[in-house]
C-alpha cells in the first residue's frame, strides 16, 4: 500500500487468466500490431505501471526485457524488437499480462518463482498470444462487462471476500481502490494463447515442456499460500488466478509440448539474470510479517486479529478471515474526518444508487492518534451485514482507514485490530529492509534442511525453499547445483 492518486481509469486491457485444455491447432486469426493499438497501449502504459507499484529497473529488468522481446519476435507480428515494450513490475503478486500495442508485463514475484529462461519465455509468450489473437477486442465486443472489476477488487473479492454476501457487497467497495480494467478470457481463448506460447517456445529453440513445469510451480505455490493462510479453500492472486493449475491442466501442457529432449532451458543464465531481485513486499509499499503490517515510510503499524491474514496491494491491504473481511486504504483528506468517513461509506454502493451513511460518527484517540469511526448496517443478498469505517489522522492532510464487513453482530471481532494502530519510531522504520532473492551454489555437505534454514522467514522455511526451487522433500542436492534463497 502506498499513497497514490485516485480515479485513474484505463482503456480496455487484456489480463491473463489462463486455463489449459486439450490443445487445438493455432488459430489463423492472428493480426499484426496496428498503429491504433500502439497509440492505445502508449496511453495506458504509464497508468498501468503506476497501478502495479512502478517498473523495476536495473540488470534484472534488462534481462527480462531481452527475453521477452526475443520470444515476441517468434510470433512474426513485430517488425523489430523496438516495437515491443516488456516491463517487469514492482509487485509482490504473481501475475503476467499484455495489452494491445506491443506491451507485455510480468511481476518480479512471478519471475522469482520461475527456474529457467524457457519458463519465463513460455509465460510471456502466452501473454503475447492473447494480443496476437486480439482476445481483448473480442471479449469487449462480446460485452463481457460483468467480468470487469479492478485488480484489487479481484484480489479481495476472489481471495479475501469469496463469493458469499460479504464478497458481493465487498466488490462494490474494494474495486474502487484500483480502476485498472481487466477482462476474463474464455476457456477457448486461454487454450489458444497457451498453444501460441508453446509454439513460440519451439520456434525460439526452447524446451516447450517449460509451460507445464511453470504451471506445476504455480500450483505448488498456490497450495503453500493456502496452508500459510490456514485454509485449503483460500487462494491468493496468481498467474492463472481464475483457473488454478491442476493435474489435468499440467498434463495437457505436457502432451502439447511433445516428447522430451528438444530445446534448451537456459537455467544457469536465467538464475544469473535474476540474482538479487527483490522478493515479497517492497518496504515503500509496506511489509507483512504474519498478521502484522508495517509501513516504514508512513510510519505506522497494525496487527490483524487472531485467525485473520493480510494481503498487501499497491493501493490497499486486504484483511481476510472466517468472521469478516476488510481492507486498510486511504483517501483524500483535508482535515474533515466526518467527510472522510462518509466518503468511504459512499463507495459501498455502485454509482447512481443510494449512498450508505453511517450512524453518528464518534471520535476517539488510539495510541495517541486522533481517530474517528462510524458504523452502518447494510443490506446484502443474504441478509444484513455490519460495516465499520475506522479512520486515523496521520497528518493534517493525510488519513488512513479500515473498512470492515462482518455478519450482523460480528463487528467486534475487529476491535483488537482497530486498537492496534500505532506510530512507529524512526529506528523501527529504519530496521525494516526488503527481502531479496540470491542464487547460491550448493557445496559438499549442504542439505535441504541446512539451506532452507537460511530462508529469511520465521515459519515454513522448508516448504518455501522447496516451492521456490521446484524441489520435493525427496530431492537430493548435488555439489555445484545452483539454488535460490530468500534473504534480507
Amino acid at each position: 500500500m502506498k499513497p497514490v492518486r485516485h480515479n485513474c481509469l484505463l482503456p480496455m486491457l487484456g489480463a491473463s487468466l489462463i486455463a489449459l485444455l486439450p490443445a487445438p491447432v493455432l488459430a489463423q486469426t492472428v493480426q499484426a500490431v496496428s498503429q491504433s493499438d500502439k497509440a492505445e497501449g502508449a496511453k495506458a502504459h504509464p497508468q498501468l505501471v503506476e497501478e502495479f507499484g512502478g517498473a523495476v529497473t536495473g540488470s534484472q529488468a534488462a534481462y527480462v526485457e531481452a527475453v521477452g522481446k526475443n520470444i515476441v519476435m517468434q510470433s512474426g507480428l513485430a517488425n523489430a524488437k523496438s516495437d515491443v515494450i516488456v516491463t517487469m513490475l514492482n509487485s509482490p503478486v504473481n501475475n503476467a499480462f499484455a495489452i494491445p500495442g506491443g506491451y507485455v508485463y510480468v511481476t518480479r514475484e512471478l519471475v522469482a518463482l520461475m527456474n529457467n529462461e524457457a519458463e519465463l519465455s513460455g509465460v510471456l509468450g502466452h501473454e503475447w498470444g492473447h494480443v496476437a489473437a486480439r482476445h481483448a477486442k473480442k471479449r469487449q465486443s462480446a460485452a463481457q462487462t460483468n467480468a470487469i472489476i479492478g485488480v484489487l477488487g479481484s484480489v479481495l473479492s476472489g481471495v479475501v471476500l469469496g463469493n458469499n454476501a460479504l464478497g458481493k457487497l465487498g466488490q462494490n467497495v474494494f474495486s474502487q481502490g484500483s480502476q485498472l480494467l481487466t477482462l476474463k478470457y474464455s476457456r477457448k481463448q486461454e487454450t489458444e494463447a497457451d498453444n501460441f506460447g508453446i509454439e513460440y517456445l519451439r520456434r525460439g529453440g526452447y524446451d516447450p515442456r517449460a509451460m507445464s513445469s511453470v504451471l506445476q510451480t504455480l500450483a505448488n505455490q498456490n497450495a503453500l499460500e493456502a496452508r500459510l493462510h490456514g485454509s485449503s479453500a483460500t487462494r491468493v492472486p496468481e498467474w492463472a488466478s481464475t483457473h488454478p493449475a491442476d493435474g489435468p491442466r499440467i498434463k495437457a501442457a505436457m502432451v502439447k509440448a511433445g516428447a522430451p529432449g528438444k530445446g534448451v532451458l537456459n537455467r544457469d543464465k536465467f538464475l544469473s539474470g535474476i540474482n538479487g531481485i527483490m522478493f515479497g513486499d517492497d518496504p515503500k509499499q509496506g511489509t507483512i510479517e504474519g498478521r502484522k503490517f508495517t509501513h516504514p515510510d508512513m510510519r505506522f503499524t497494525f496487527e490483524a486479529p487472531q485467525g485473520y491474514y493480510l494481503v498487501n496491494g499497491t493501493r490497499a491491504v486486504a484483511i481476510g478471515g472466517q468472521s469478516g473481511k476488510g481492507e486498510l486504504s486511504m483517501g483524500a483528506y483535508d482535515g474533515n474526518m466526518d467527510a472522510y468517513i462518509n466518503a468511504a461509506f459512499a463507495k459501498l454502493t455502485p454509482q447512481g444508487q443510494a449512498t450508505v451513511k453511517p450512524e453518528a460518527i464518534k471520535r476517539t484517540t488510539i495510541n495517541g492518534i486522533a481517530s474517528a469511526y462510524g458504523a452502518a448496517q447494510v443490506a446484502s443478498g443474504n441478509g444484513a451485514v455490519d460495516v465499520v469505517v475506522f479512520a486515523y489522522e496521520l497528518a493534517s492532510n493525510q488519513a488512513v482507514h479500515f473498512l470492515t464487513i462482518s455478519q450482523t453482530g460480528g463487528a467486534s471481532s475487529f476491535d483488537s485490530m482497530f486498537g492496534s494502530m500505532r506510530r512507529i519510531s524512526a529506528s523501527e522504520a529504519s530496521a525494516i529492509s526488503p527481502r531479496k532473492l540470491v542464487v547460491i551454489t550448493v557445496k559438499k555437505g549442504d542439505t535441504l534442511q541446512s539451506l532452507s534454514a537460511r530462508m529469511a522467514y520465521t515459519d515454513n522455511q522448508m516448504d518455501r525453499f522447496l516451492v521456490l526451487n521446484a524441489l520435493s522433500s525427496a530431492s537430493t542436492l548435488v555439489p555445484g547445483q545452483k539454488v535460490k534463497l530468500v534473504t534480507y
